[in-house]
């Protein structure tokens, strides 16, 4: 069973001012807490002062099934998300994002979730250059932190809608190279970086703000230079380049 430290730690990691990936109350985080339930942001939370009581625990069971058979309008889905919670006495509200943290949670087999509205990555989200950010690797460290290819989602409102969007493309990039995604890039909105531990969501997050800059870079130079398929692949299955990765995942 995970205890809250660790994803509060993390959380209000990831909300410093200075990493430039939210303000206010954007962006959310999650983590397992055993085979049913899970910790998630609660709605209007600031990740940059967060406390234990920022954070609700929900069920799984209520929120997958509601993926399967959607509830019909966003009275009836908020009624589920709440009767969801594991204590029902908190007033704290789940992140509206909560159906699709617990999708990926669960078909994923991750630990971890992070999502935030980083500004470089934002810069090229909502341009026409999205697309070609979340299918290519310009440099081997990114495909060895953001794996061989991100998960590339249109623009979907908010809630319910965009998590049956992200299942989407999640399945076919899962049917595609074998494996779940590190990271999922959504259009005018933001990134997602899925992993084991709150380290792996912070390198994660941080190489996907550094490929976002260096994208954009080399735009205004007239590139980038992608790497060819065959060298992406050659790098993540580099056994060094394994070992590596294994290690980001604790690194402290």
């Amino acid at each position: 069973m995970t205890t809250l430290a660790p994803l509060l730690e993390m959380t209000r990691t990831i909300g410093q001012p200075h990493m430039d990936y939210v303000i206010i109350g954007e962006g959310n985080t999650s983590c397992r807490i055993d085979a049913d339930s899970f910790w998630i942001k609660a709605s209007g939370q600031q990740m940059n002062n967060i406390t234990g009581a920022g954070f609700v625990a929900v069920r799984f069971a209520p929120i997958l099934a509601m993926l399967d058979q959607p509830a019909g309008d966003l009275a009836a889905q908020k009624a589920i998300m709440q009767a969801a919670k594991v204590d029902a006495t908190t007033t704290a509200i789940p992140s509206v994002e909560v159906t699709f943290h617990a999708m990926l949670l669960h078909e994923c087999q991750v630990a971890y979730i992070g999502h935030t509205h980083a500004t470089a990555v934002n810069r090229i989200m909502c341009s026409p250059r999205g697309r070609d950010f979340a299918a290519n690797r310009m440099f081997p460290d990114e495909a060895v932190l953001c794996g061989p290819e991100s998960v590339y989602v249109p623009y979907v409102d908010p809630g319910l809608p965009l998590a049956l969007a992200i299942r989407d493309g999640v399945r076919a990039h899962m049917g595609e190279w074998g494996e779940a995604p590190k990271v999922i890039l959504l259009a005018n909105h933001g990134v997602i970086a899925l992993g084991n531990s709150p380290q792996e969501i912070l390198n994660i997050t941080a190489m996907t703000v550094k490929a976002a800059h260096i994208f954009a870079g080399a735009a205004s130079m007239g590139g980038p230079n992608f790497l060819s398929r065959e060298d992406v692949l050659h790098i993540v299955q580099r056994p060094d380049e394994i070992y590596r990765r294994n290690l980001f995942v604790d690194s402290r």
